[in-house]
C-alpha cells in the first residue's frame, strides 16, 4: 500500500452494525480535504452474513457521488493506486464497530488494582467482562477453572505484579487459566493478553502461546500500586479484537488486507485523534467525545497527554437498545419528550428498534422517543465514566462534567437529527457541559477514519478538520450557581463585525441564544453575576473573541445539574420552548 504522505487520495472504510461508510480524503489546493461520503446498510448479520457486502455497497455509492472508480470491475477489488485514467485510490484505512460484544475473562492480583486496571481495559472497547480471577477469589482452583469454562471467553486479560516484583501468585492464577484454555475446543480457543509483571513475559509465552488461539504482550498496565497506564496494551488489545472479528464476521480478513494489515477498532481509532486533538489544545483543554452508535454508546476524553476511553455495548441504540430498560426506568425516557405518551409505547418502540436495529423513526413521535432514548443512554453511560475520571481533573462542582473546551457529538441520534437545534440539545440535556465550551457535530462519524488515518499521516486529520468537515453547533455558556430560581447570573454581551451588539441578561432556570453567523468572530463579554461560575471563579468576568456557529452562542442556565420539574405539564412546555429557542 502507498504511504500516504507521499501520496494524495485515501479512502477510509468504516463498518459500523448499522450503517457501513466509504469516506474519500483527497488534496485540494495543497490541503487534504473531506470529499464524500458513501453509505449504505451493513451486511455484518443474517441473512447476508458478509461485511463486504456492506463495504461494496457503500464504495459504490461513494463512485456515485464523486464520479471517480474504485473497485476494479473484473476483479472485484478496490484499486490500491491511482490509475492513468483517475481511477483507484492511494491509500486505504478501515476500521470496524459491527459485532456483538466480546465475552471477557479478566485476571489480576488485587482486586482493586490490577484487576480494575484490567476490566478498564476491557472497558475501553466492545467487550463485557463475563468473568474475574483474583486473590482475593475465595474459590477453590476448580471452581475457578470451572467458571472460565462456562463463561465461554473470546478474550482473556492478565495483569498483576509490579514490574521486577513478586510472581508466585500470579503464576498460579496463570496457571489455572493455562489449564482451563487446555481443555477448551481447538475452535474456541481464547485470544490472550498478558499486561503485568513484564519479567514473566517469557515464562507467560511459554505456557500460554499454544494454547491460545494468539498470546498478545504489552507493557505492564500497573507498574506501580499507585499507576494505570493502558495506552500501550490498548494498541495490542486492537489488534487482538481484529483478530477475533476475523474468527467471527466473513469478510473482515479482506477488509484487513485492503487496509494494509492495519484495520482498527473504531473506538480505538476514536481515541487516537482525541489523544492528537487533546495534546494539540495544550493543558488545561480538554476534549470530549461522544458517540451514539447502534454497537455502544462511546465515551473518549483527552486530557493532555492523558486519554480516557469507555465503550458501553449495553447502551447501543441498535440491537442492545432494549438493556437500556435494565439500567432506567420509562418515566426516566419519557420526562426527555415534549408530548404525553404511555410507558407501553415507549416499551413497543424499544423491543421493536432491538428486533429491527437498522429502521429508522418514521413519525414525529418515534423520533422524539429515539432522542430521548439518547438522552438516556449518554446520561446513564457519563454517570458510570464519572466513577472512574481521574480526580484531578479540572472541574467546577463534584458530580458535574469537567471543563471541556471542545466536545464532539456523533452518531445517529444526534447526527441525523432534522435541525442543528435538537442535536445541540440532545447533547446539552445528557451532558450538562459547564463553563465555556464548542459544541461540534460529527455528522459524517469522520473521527474513527481520521484516527485510523493519523498513523500513517497526521496532517490529514488536522487539515481535514479546519474544512468544515464537522459542523460547528454553537459555543455554549454553562454556569455553574447557587442562586435561586429566578435570580441573575449572568450579563452576556455579543459585538458582531457589523458593530451591532446583543446584550441578555441570564435568570438562573433561563435559555437564550446570541446568533453569530458562520464565518463571522464577534467580541463575548460574560459577566457572572451573584457568584456564579463559567470556568474563572465564582464571579469572574471573561472577555473573548468568539466565531461563528450554526446556532451562535448560546447561554444554558438551566442549572446544574438540570432539574427537570415533576409537574408534567410544565415540563413539557418547558422542553418545546428550548426547542423553539435553538430554532426547533
Amino acid at each position: 500500500m502507498a504511504s500516504v504522505i507521499d501520496s494524495d487520495s485515501v479512502l477510509a472504510i468504516d463498518i459500523g452494525s448499522a450503517t457501513t461508510r466509504a469516506m474519500l480524503f483527497d488534496i485540494v489546493e495543497g490541503r487534504y480535504r473531506f470529499v464524500a461520503v458513501g453509505h449504505a446498510p451493513s451486511s455484518t448479520y443474517a441473512p447476508v452474513s458478509d461485511v463486504l457486502t456492506g463495504v461494496g455497497d457503500a464504495i459504490t455509492n461513494l463512485e456515485k457521488i464523486t464520479g471517480r472508480t474504485f473497485i476494479d470491475s473484473r476483479t472485484n477489488n478496490i484499486i490500491s493506486s491511482i490509475q492513468a485514467d483517475g481511477s483507484g485510490v492511494d491509500a486505504i484505512t478501515a476500521t470496524i464497530s459491527a459485532g456483538q460484544p466480546l465475552r471477557a475473562v479478566v485476571a489480576g492480583l488485587l482486586a482493586d488494582v490490577s484487576l480494575e486496571s484490567a476490566k478498564n481495559l476491557v472497558a475501553s472497547t466492545y467487550a463485557r467482562v463475563v468473568e474475574t480471577i483474583s486473590l482475593n477469589d475465595t474459590r477453590p482452583a476448580e471452581e475457578q477453572l470451572d467458571a472460565i469454562l462456562k463463561s465461554n471467553p473470546d478474550l482473556i486479560i492478565i495483569a498483576g505484579g509490579t514490574d521486577g516484583g513478586a510472581s508466585n501468585s500470579l503464576q498460579k492464577i496463570i496457571e489455572v487459566i493455562g489449564l482451563a484454555a487446555y481443555l477448551m475446543p481447538k475452535d474456541r480457543k481464547p485470544m490472550v493478553i498478558f499486561a503485568g509483571n513484564k519479567e514473566m513475559d517469557d515464562e507467560v509465552k511459554e505456557l500460554l502461546e499454544p494454547l491460545s488461539s494468539g498470546l498478545y504482550t504489552a507493557p505492564n498496565i500497573r507498574p506501580a500500586v499507585d499507576t494505570e497506564d493502558l495506552l500501550a496494551a490498548r494498541k495490542e488489545l486492537a489488534r487482538a479484537v481484529i483478530e477475533i472479528r476475523k474468527k467471527q464476521l466473513s469478510g473482515v480478513e479482506e477488509v484487513d488486507m485492503w487496509a494494509g494489515g492495519h484495520l482498527l477498532p473504531s473506538v480505538f481509532t476514536e481515541g487516537r485523534i482525541v489523544h492528537l486533538l487533546s495534546k494539540l489544545y495544550g493543558t488545561g483543554k480538554a476534549v470530549l467525545s461522544v458517540n451514539l452508535g447502534a454497537s455502544a454508546t462511546t465515551i473518549t476524553a483527552g486530557f493532555g497527554d492523558r486519554l480516557f476511553s469507555r465503550a458501553y455495548p449495553q447502551f447501543g441504540m441498535g440491537s442492545s437498545v432494549a438493556e437500556l430498560l435494565e439500567n432506567t426506568s420509562t418515566e426516566n425516557i419519557i420526562r426527555w419528550l415534549p408530548m404525553d405518551i404511555s410507558p407501553e409505547r415507549i416499551s413497543d418502540y424499544v423491543y421493536t428498534k432491538a428486533l429491527y436495529p437498522t429502521s429508522i423513526p418514521a413519525t414525529k413521535d418515534e423520533l422524539q422517543i429515539e432522542q430521548a432514548l439518547g438522552r438516556e443512554a449518554l446520561r446513564i453511560s457519563l454517570m458510570q465514566v464519572s466513577q472512574s475520571i481521574p480526580s484531578d481533573v479540572p472541574a467546577l462542582k463534584k458530580g458535574l462534567l469537567p471543563l471541556f473546551e471542545v466536545i464532539l457529538g456523533s452518531g445517529s441520534v444526534i447526527s441525523n437529527a432534522p435541525t442543528p437545534g435538537q442535536s445541540l440539545l440532545i447533547l446539552l440535556d445528557a451532558l450538562q457541559p459547564v463553563g465555556i465550551s464548542t459544541i461540534i457535530l460529527d455528522q459524517n462519524n469522520l473521527l474513527p477514519a481520521l484516527g485510523a488515518a493519523a498513523t500513517i499521516n497526521t496532517l490529514l486529520p488536522i487539515q481535514a478538520l479546519e474544512t468544515g468537515a464537522f459542523s460547528n453547533l454553537a459555543t455554549v455558556v454553562s454556569p455553574v450557581s447557587n442562586a435561586r430560581y429566578g435570580a441573575n447570573i449572568l450579563t452576556a454581551s455579543l459585538k458582531r463585525p457589523d458593530g451591532s451588539v446583543s446584550k441578555v441578561d441570564i435568570k438562573q432556570g433561563g435559555f437564550d441564544v446570541l446568533p453569530l453567523k458562520l464565518g463571522e468572530v464577534g467580541d463575548l463579554l460574560l459577566q457572572p453575576r451573584n457568584r456564579a461560575d463559567i470556568g474563572q471563579g465564582p464571579g469572574k468576568k471573561v472577555v473573548m473573541k468568539v466565531g461563528g456557529s450554526a446556532l451562535g452562542v448560546v447561554i444554558d442556565g438551566r442549572g446544574r445539574p438540570l432539574q427537570l420539574t415533576s409537574d408534567n405539564v410544565r415540563r413539557r412546555d418547558l422542553i418545546k420552548k428550548w426547542l423553539w429557542s435553538l430554532g426547533g
